[in-house]
């Protein structure tokens, strides 16, 4: 088990019987310990799956199912230790990979109409499903990656306002002086104002 993959449960697409599979699967703690890593979690207090594997025409598996975790994260507010519930549904279709383009295409094709986009498939390797993977993968696209308490708000800081920090305080200190000023005299002007 590798840190990038630590809940790996494969199921290989030949023994899938035409009635197809249940599979119920539980991480341990060694497991949890590993998710929790690659999630960048606190911790991961319990992870399971519920998952029904059922083959379709052309060589296509559907799966559908859900994944259920409680996980510990911080609180980005108030820094504080919190848990969370996740419950998270799986509802994905793999085909082999050489039908996947041409799937692909097919989706492409619905986008471009009003209808509801189906999710391309997903490509089945080496004739293995992974429902493990799957399961980890669906977990950490249910984790907040902000967190909070439920009655934690964010109130930002409150600054006093500086009465020259505005967008007009350099034109301020620019401004001229307007008060009046006294003229000057032309030169040789007696005191009484007229000329001699």
């Amino acid at each position: 088990m590798s840190k990038a993959d630590p809940w790996s449960v494969p199921v290989t697409v030949v023994q899938i019987p035409d009635t197809g599979l249940h599979r119920d699967i539980e991480a341990d703690r060694a497991t949890r310990e590993a998710m929790a890593e690659a999630a960048g979690l606190r911790e991961i207090l319990s992870a399971s799956a519920s998952l029904d594997v059922t083959p379709k025409s052309g060589g296509r598996i559907h799966v559908t199912g859900r994944v259920r975790a409680r996980i510990g994260q911080t609180c980005v507010v108030t820094l504080d230790p919190i848990e969370n519930e996740l419950d998270e549904p799986i509802d994905l279709v793999f085909a082999p990979p050489e039908q996947i383009p041409d799937l692909s295409a097919l989706v492409d094709e619905a986008a471009e109409s009003e209808t509801e986009t189906p999710d391309p498939p997903e490509p089945i390797i080496h004739g293995v499903i992974d429902l493990g993977r799957l399961a980890t993968d669906a977990l950490f696209l249910a984790v907040d990656p902000y967190p909070r308490k439920p009655d934690a708000v964010f109130e930002p800081p409150v600054e006093t306002a500086d009465p020259m920090d505005h967008p007009f305080a350099a034109l301020k200190a620019l401004r001229l002086d307007t008060k009046p000023s006294t003229s000057k005299k032309p030169p040789g002007t007696p005191k009484g104002g007229k000329r001699g």
